[in-house]
């Protein structure tokens, strides 16, 4: 079987096994119908405790999507909307052996301890997963959840683990250093995180299940005959001072730059649209958002555009697209490098285009070779799964 042939099946199986989980998420999330566990099955049962909204959802989608081959693991997922859990609205009353909670950021301490209490005391067995799908690389609920946990499942963290335990400007890495950089007022805060907490976390997968980015890396690569955008920014930019100072930052950066084909914009189009501009973009600027990792970065690479972004060096995310000058090109966290970089991969369209390749492969590849399977192992075995 070719390599072509080969991503052609792939692509097939993936379409019908997507048009089965939106089909699982629409009966659930809106019609309200939960599926019940099978009573005669002695699988571990795992319950996802779970909010609505894109991110959140993309955090827990690549369980369902490998649901059969974590079956094959004795073990059985279903999903209970939080706010059906509150109402206490489900059917869920036999045995839990494992619950994955998702909440909204803005929780207090005592929100959080009453939410805890009444899942301890509804399934008083069951292990407790926190899922924090938040932007932030902080780690909020590390303190309060610290003794009702076994797990604290996160998107994307910190390398240096001590920079946790260090007060920031504005409660995060990206906003201690945009807030220091643009000389806007200190606001120290701090979420204190418990000595040893580090063995309670684990990484999961960022935004590379989002289904229409998933099903580009299923197609031949893009072409890269006739993009007539050089540099490509479209770009949300009010929000906190440091976020809209920091993502100004990079509009002016973009607009005042060499190149006369850019693409700047505030404006908000559709998806289609979106993904379309990009097909004809050489190169992509990501910035950070109010976290490191975003959605733009998988849609620059599935659709072949060179992704620009601040250095990524300092963070461990899934999967690793941040291969310096393999993967992306990273990027001086003042941009002060930016018109060189931009001028040089500009002038150079075979290693352009060859660092594309990479990332798009680096990607089609994680998904091949079932890497989130081996990426979730650490925390299947922390909870003897």
């Amino acid at each position: 079987m070719t390599e072509k042939f080969r991503i052609k099946i792939y692509r097939v199986l993936l379409k019908i096994k997507l048009s089965k989980l939106y089909f699982r998420s629409f009966i659930v999330r809106k019609i309200g119908i939960l599926i019940p566990f099978n009573k005669l099955s002695t699988a571990k049962r795992i319950l996802f405790i779970s909010e609505s909204n894109p991110i959140s959802k993309n955090q827990i989608f690549p369980f369902f999507f490998y649901n059969q081959a974590l079956s094959k693991k004795a073990i059985a997922l279903r999903e209970l909307p939080i706010e059906r859990f509150k109402s206490n609205k489900h059917s869920y009353n036999d045995q839990i052996d494992i619950v994955f909670l998702q909440t909204w950021f803005d929780y207090t301490s005592d929100e959080m301890n009453k939410l805890v209490l009444s899942i301890k005391q509804k399934w008083p067995q069951a292990k407790l997963v926190y899922a924090d799908w938040f932007a932030h690389t902080d780690l909020r609920y590390a303190k309060v959840l610290d003794r009702s946990i076994v797990a604290y499942y996160k998107k994307t963290i910190i390398k240096d683990f001590n920079q946790y335990y260090k007060p920031t400007n504005k409660h995060t890495f990206i906003s201690n250093y945009y807030s220091r950089l643009l000389n806007l007022p200190d606001e120290v805060g701090y979420f204190e995180v418990p000595d040893n907490f580090q063995k309670n976390i684990f990484v999961g997968s960022s935004f590379a299940f989002a289904d229409y980015i998933m099903i580009r890396f299923f197609q031949p690569f893009p072409d890269h005959k006739n993009r007539s955008i050089d540099i490509h920014l479209r770009i949300a930019v009010s929000g906190s001072p440091w976020y809209q100072e920091m993502r100004q930052q990079c509009f002016y950066r973009v607009k005042n730059c060499n190149s006369r084909n850019i693409l700047v914009s505030e404006d908000r189009i559709s998806r289609n649209s979106f993904i379309n501009e990009l097909l004809n973009s050489k190169i992509c600027f990501s910035p950070f958002g109010y976290g490191e990792v975003c959605w733009r970065d998988f849609e620059a690479i599935c659709t072949g555009s060179l992704l620009f972004k601040q250095d990524m060096s300092h963070t461990i995310s899934n999967p690793d697209i941040f291969i310096p000058y393999v993967t992306y090109i990273p990027l001086a966290w003042d941009l002060s490098d930016f018109d060189e970089k931009l001028d040089y991969y500009l002038n150079n369209p075979t290693e352009r285009i060859k660092i594309t390749r990479n990332a798009f492969e680096r990607v089609r590849n994680y998904f091949i070779n079932n890497e989130f399977l081996t990426d979730v192992r650490p925390l299947l075995e922390r909870l003897n799964l």
